[in-house]
């Protein structure tokens, strides 16, 4: 834009200030003439307004109030031609025009209004083109400050120089926020509040607010699929189109980085998915192996196995923001958004594992994203105790179970080891009052479901059998086939130092079961 003092510098004789006070600095969007006696209702404001002086009145009152409905419209300058209506300033145009910080010139009888509008238009399209050479000088230098090893916190601080301000960019995940000057910090608490509004209310554009009385504009950071981030800054002065155009440009750099650590974040996710493949199956030689020549962080020592069933088309990213969100057992550690930055995952039959470290370690900020306020109805995890490298896959049938009956929206344990189930299974059937269950299911499942062989060691007929494996599995909720279930209930029951009590009285019920030809009917 141009100022009133450019303009006035460039008209020289033909543009002076009354009174010869010094002009301001201030700019002009235009040059505006009109002989009305209120021209405001075709102005925008900021317009330098040229008049014969016909509309100021007679009266200093008059001229006062022509003049505050200038000041309310936000006229900067009123120029008056002098000629055949005034041919000087009256003194009580000057005193309402000081009152109202308007600026007041003259333009010499004689001389055009027209000589005025042209001038500012010539000045306005020099101007114009400074700001695009300067705008491309400025785009040309953040892009190569996008090709440093320091990218992001070097166009960031480069924007923030352009615009005169400060700048901030916050990642969408648990990445740190970048931001140039330091000072800048004390913002990002009240940035991340807002910026999650925007995030949840859904893609947007751009975005103009206030934070404690000043104005922020903000950008989001997106590819075609994904929102990366979001760009915010506080300019240290009104925007100009040429602004706009840098902030695009950086925008559109930013994307291009994050869509790059994107794609490498795959890559590396994709290697390190092999590495708990590895652990899930047995091979944690093979895994610290991997990991090594793959340059992932050192695997722990002891780690937490956390899985979390999966629907068809669920979002694994998804899934772990909402973890944290579940009701979880009282002896269960607390979880917390880092779960996303968590490459040790591995998708198996209807779940995800994530194998986590045993001591969490310490947040250094708290970035995006934060954990979803309300967990999906549908979905369930369940967390080991810490267990060694080798005793992953050990682990892995306990979580899978535990997966199975937890109830929906809840983090369960796995009751400090994996067969921790199975023991409690064992004193359910051992509490039942009627036949003899623990000693039913350990004959049936020491010959492997074999119903013959089974009731013949028991002594009883085949159909009571039946009928007691399904008081078993409608009393614990399992299936005894289920390898995950007869597995660790198999040594739980040896455990228990009993073959069965083939000698307790049979179950009233077995009667018509195990008989059904034999009629009861009094005779």
């Amino acid at each position: 834009m141009v100022s009133l003092l450019e303009l006035s510098t460039e008209l020289g004789s033909h543009l002076v200030s009354v009174g010869g006070r010094a002009l301001t600095s201030r700019r002009i969007s235009g040059v505006h003439v009109s002989e009305l006696e209120d021209p405001t209702p075709y102005l925008e404001g900021g317009e330098l307004l040229l008049t014969t002086g016909m509309p100021l009145g007679s009266t200093p009152a008059a001229t006062e109030a022509y003049v505050a409905r200038l000041r309310t419209k936000g006229v900067p300058a009123l120029g008056i031609g002098l000629g055949p209506w005034l041919t000087q300033v009256p003194a009580y145009v000057s005193h309402a025009c000081e009152g109202a910080n308007i600026d007041l010139l003259t333009v010499p009888d004689g001389v055009p209004f027209q000589n005025v509008s042209r001038a500012f238009w010539g000045l306005s399209a020099r101007s114009d083109q400074a700001d695009l050479m300067g705008s491309l000088g400025t785009q040309t230098a953040l892009a190569r400050a996008a090709m440093r090893p320091d990218a992001i916190s070097a166009v960031v601080r480069g924007l923030a120089q352009a615009l005169g301000g400060w700048a901030a960019y916050l990642p969408t995940d648990s990445g740190a926020e970048t931001y140039w000057p330091a000072a800048a910090e004390s913002w990002i608490p009240l940035l991340r509040a807002d910026t999650l509004r925007f995030l949840r209310l859904g893609p947007h554009s751009a975005a103009t607010f206030e934070l404690n009385g000043q104005p922020v504009v903000e950008y989001p950071i997106a590819t075609s699929d994904r929102i990366h981030g979001f760009l915010a800054m506080g300019p240290g002065r009104a925007l100009t189109a040429a602004d706009r155009q840098v902030i695009v440009t950086v925008c559109t750099l930013l994307a291009i980085k994050a869509k790059q650590r994107e794609v490498a974040s795959n890559a590396t996710g994709t290697l390190a998915a092999s590495v708990a493949k590895l652990l899930l199956h047995g091979q944690p030689e093979a895994a610290r192996m991997l990991s090594e020549d793959l340059g992932l962080q050192d695997l722990p020592s002891r780690v937490r196995l956390l899985g979390l069933r999966m629907q068809p088309g669920d979002d694994v990213a998804l899934l772990a923001r909402a973890a944290p969100s579940l009701r979880r057992e009282a002896e269960l550690p607390e979880l917390d958004s880092t779960l996303t930055s968590c490459l040790l995952r591995h998708e198996e039959a209807g779940a995800v594992y994530l194998v986590l470290p045993a001591t969490p370690a310490r947040r250094t900020s708290d970035a995006f994203p934060t954990p979803l306020a309300d967990a999906p109805g549908e979905l369930v995890g369940a967390l080991s105790e810490p267990v060694s490298l080798s005793e992953v896959a050990a682990t892995v049938p306990a979580v899978r179970q535990a997966l199975r009956h937890a109830p929906a929206g809840s983090l369960v344990s796995t009751g400090g080891g994996h067969d921790a189930q199975a023991h409690k299974w064992v004193d359910t059937l051992a509490a039942h009052p009627r036949a003899d269950l623990v000693g039913t299911v350990t004959e049936y499942l020491r010959h492997r479901g074999n119903w013959e062989n089974a009731s013949r060691s028991l002594g009883v007929h085949r159909n009571s059998v039946r009928h007691r494996i399904g008081v078993v599995q409608s009393l614990l909720g399992v299936n005894l086939d289920d390898p995950d279930v007869f597995a660790p209930l198999w040594l739980a029951l040896r455990g228990h130092g009993t073959q069965g009590d083939t000698h307790r009285g049979p179950d009233p019920q077995e009667h018509h079961a195990a008989h059904p030809d034999v009629s009861t009917r009094r005779r």
